[in-house]
């Protein structure tokens, strides 16, 4: 697309310098050649009329008199000038021109003639001039649309392959994109589809993972309970062997069952993209609260942990929750004063937001810049902690960022899952979702039936 963008602007300015430049240039040419003729008349006709004023006086002609109309000084061009008074007195001024003249002749009243010759070569080169700069202007303006037609095509593809970049993060599993406004109408409400096709596949990932889950749940159940009973049955028929022969298989074929129920469970989880699923944060929280509060106490340290509300984002659980701890080990190792660890939504569509500060000195100038580099550290630990959150967390589409140096501001960007889904778009009929629950968005309940009499 950029390459016709560029190629169709430069075909139109090409085409504006065809077919206004070069008819410019040449009634330019024109236009001056015509005037400069002009102007050699003028001057004959001036000369021509003083000359017949000195013969009804009687003067002769004088040098310097005829010298006035030599040119060579101003706009003026240099010419040849000779007059025949009627009595035979000649009179000449300038050098004589070389090559191709163009002269003009006017005989007065009193027979005198009067002869001014201008060079041909002179008129031709002004001419030249003007055909020269008009060229000259065409080429500017070939070159200023060049430099157009590339800043507009950098301008409307840029965004394109930041699109393209931003479906290809939906492809590969990251379903929240980071889209931001280019400032063209016609791409930003395709960016806004996409954001919402974002929020939609989260939504369906998580119930199709939540049901793979559920269902495994079922199935095991009652599959652990057959295999109990076939044992159960294998060791009471002892004095049996056809009854041990027949249990044996029956449980080989259950372990079987048991083994494909785990295998189409993989299959489902590898399919939706990663280990991401829906999660209540809040028992996260809780986990680490309850980790760190005592390890804090014992350095004199106070942590609060606060959430606003109930939250639910999209995350591979245990990979949040080692974010989160490493962010917190990093505020306890080099931090100071109470660490304050805030989960808050934010942004209209639904993100989730945790800092996590403290009070302490904060990052030095020389590392805030390459904080998330390998091996970056103040001296106090081995610089793989803060790089590792930050893999961690864009593996699951969030993004990790030191947003204020002193005291110290770490902020996770989490993708969350919009409360208003619409349950039919993401499960089939018959079956409702719930966010009551602790563990997770959604849960599958099956429609209640009636008791057997």
């Amino acid at each position: 697309m950029r390459r016709r963008l560029i190629m169709a602007t430069v075909s139109a300015v090409v085409m504006a310098v065809i077919l206004l430049g070069f008819p410019l240039a040449f009634f330019g040419g024109y236009y001056v050649f015509e005037t400069e003729l002009r102007e050699v008349n003028l001057r004959l006709g001036g000369l021509a009329r003083q000359v017949e004023n000195r013969v009804q006086r009687g003067e002769e002609l004088d040098q310097d008199f005829l010298d006035r109309y030599v040119g060579g000084e101003g706009s003026a061009m240099q010419a040849h000038v000779r007059v025949i008074m009627p009595t035979g007195e000649n009179g000449v001024a300038g050098d004589p021109i070389e090559g191709r003249v163009l002269r003009a002749s006017e005989l007065t009243g009193s027979n005198a003639l009067v002869t001014l010759e201008v060079s041909y070569w002179d008129v031709v080169g002004r001419s030249a001039q003007v055909v020269v700069l008009v060229i000259a202007a065409a080429l500017v303006a070939f070159g200023g649309g060049i430099i157009m037609a590339v800043w507009q095509a950098n301008r409307l593809s840029a965004p394109l392959v930041y699109l393209a970049a931003s479906a290809e993060q939906l492809g590969s599993g990251q379903v929240r994109p980071q889209l931001e406004e280019s400032g063209v109408e016609e791409i930003d409400l395709v960016a806004a589809e996409l954001a919402r096709s974002a929020d939609r596949l989260a939504g369906r990932i998580a119930a199709e993972r939540q049901f793979a889950s559920d269902a495994s749940h079922q199935l095991r159940t009652p599959l652990t309970a057959l295999m109990m009973r076939l044992e159960e049955i294998q060791m009471l028929s002892d004095d049996n062997p056809d009854v041990q022969e027949e249990a044996r298989i029956s449980l080989e074929q259950v372990e079987r069952l048991v083994g494909t129920v785990d295998d189409l469970l993989a299959r489902s989880r590898r399919s939706s993209g990663g280990t991401a699923e829906a999660i209540s944060l809040r028992e996260v929280m809780q986990q680490q609260e309850e980790e760190w509060e005592p390890v804090f106490g014992k350095a004199h340290r106070d942590l609060a942990v606060i959430q606003d509300g109930e939250l639910t984002v999209f995350a591979t659980p245990g990979a949040l929750a080692q974010v989160l701890a490493t962010l917190i080990e990093n505020s306890l190792k080099h931090g100071g004063g109470k660490t304050t660890v805030h989960a808050r939504q934010q942004g209209p569509r639904g993100a989730v937001v945790i800092t996590v500060e403290d009070e302490g000195d904060g990052v030095p100038d020389e590392l805030a810049s390459e904080i998330f580099e390998r091996g970056v550290t103040s001296g106090n630990g081995t610089g793989l902690g803060l790089p590792l959150a930050r893999d961690l967390a864009a593996a699951d589409g969030a993004r990790l960022e030191l947003s204020r140096r002193r005291p110290a501001l770490f902020t996770l960007y989490l993708t969350g899952l919009v409360q208003t889904i619409d349950p039919s778009t993401v499960l089939p009929k018959g079956v409702y979702v719930s966010t009551q629950r602790r563990r997770g968005l959604f849960r599958r309940r099956s429609a209640p039936q009636s008791s057997p009499n």
